[in-house]
């Protein structure tokens, strides 16, 4: 019998039906469905089916996720430098990363327990001297951010050894291809197609008038240093807290292939995906 491991929306409410449907379907496929204590407790008698364990199995045979872009990166990050596919049902506002969107459940369920999808493999961005219990890797971007309580903060970034900027600013956005359709492009930085191999690099508000975005060949180091006469900076993982970049501090940011595994449905293509996502947001 095959295990897919269940990761759900944080807003129960939006996600219970499909709950529900994911026990049903997956049960009717001969798939044990399987998921923590805290993810059961979001849904109530709509979990009735699902097999609660401590911690989410180490190599499910699937892992699907019922949420938007940030549950499915946080199944990424589970799941990252493994082979698990990732399969996620958008229950969110963009889900740009998900392989189906809620209104055809039921038809994105049955592709999902019948293996009927492709896996597009994700780099990821790694920053080794990070010690944190949730891990060192983002699928989106790595964010440098001033808190809004301080001033303006001024930020270095150094490329391959090189120093290509020393400026004042809000922050900084390091991201992947696929993390480049999000906070990335919020701040102006180029999109980058998914299979493109590099990364790019964006100051957040620059207090200057040529600090441009940067694409990064994928074997270059980025390290971004905080100077010593300004606040801590907040550094961020896919949008979460990760550490605090004290002043005078610096960390490096190196690009990692193939660290996550997205399913998609066949024929599904990025571009789009960009005209239905941020198109039909734009009208």
């Amino acid at each position: 019998m095959k295990t897919a491991a269940l990761i759900t929306h944080g807003r129960p409410e939006t996600a219970s039906e499909g709950v529900a449907a994911t026990a049903k379907v997956g049960r009717a496929a001969g798939w044990r469905i399987v998921t923590t204590p805290e993810e059961l407790s979001k849904h109530g008698e709509a979990a009735e089916g699902i097999e609660v364990v401590e911690k989410l199995p180490d190599s499910p045979d699937l892992c699907l996720v019922l949420g938007g872009d940030g549950s499915i990166l946080f199944a990424l990050r589970t799941y990252a430098g493994t082979e698990v596919p990732v399969f996620g049902i958008n229950y969110g506002t963009v889900g740009f990363l998900a392989a189906a969107e809620r209104e055809e459940l039921e038809a994105g369920l049955g592709r999902a327990f019948g293996e009927e999808f492709e896996v597009l493999t994700l780099p990821g961005l790694e920053v080794p001297s990070l010690e944190r219990v949730g891990g060192k890797i983002g699928l989106n971007d790595v964010g440098f951010l001033r808190r809004p309580q301080d001033s303006v903060a001024e930020l270095s970034c150094r490329i391959a050894g090189e120093e290509v900027g020393h400026v004042r600013c809000d922050g900084l956005v390091v991201a992947t291809p696929a993390g480049s359709t999000g906070y990335n492009l919020a701040n102006q930085g180029p999109i980058l197609a998914w299979g493109v191999e590099g990364y790019v690099v964006s100051f957040i508000a620059p207090h200057t008038l040529t600090a441009r975005a940067l694409v990064v060949a994928p074997s270059d180091v980025i390290e971004v240093g905080n100077e010593a006469s300004r606040d801590p900076v907040e550094l961020m993982l896919d949008g979460e807290l990760a550490a605090t970049l004290a002043p005078g501090e610096s960390v490096e940011i190196h690009f990692r292939h193939n660290i996550g595994h997205l399913a998609q449905l066949p024929g599904s293509s990025f571009y789009r995906r960009v005209r239905e996502k941020f198109g039909m947001l734009a009208r």
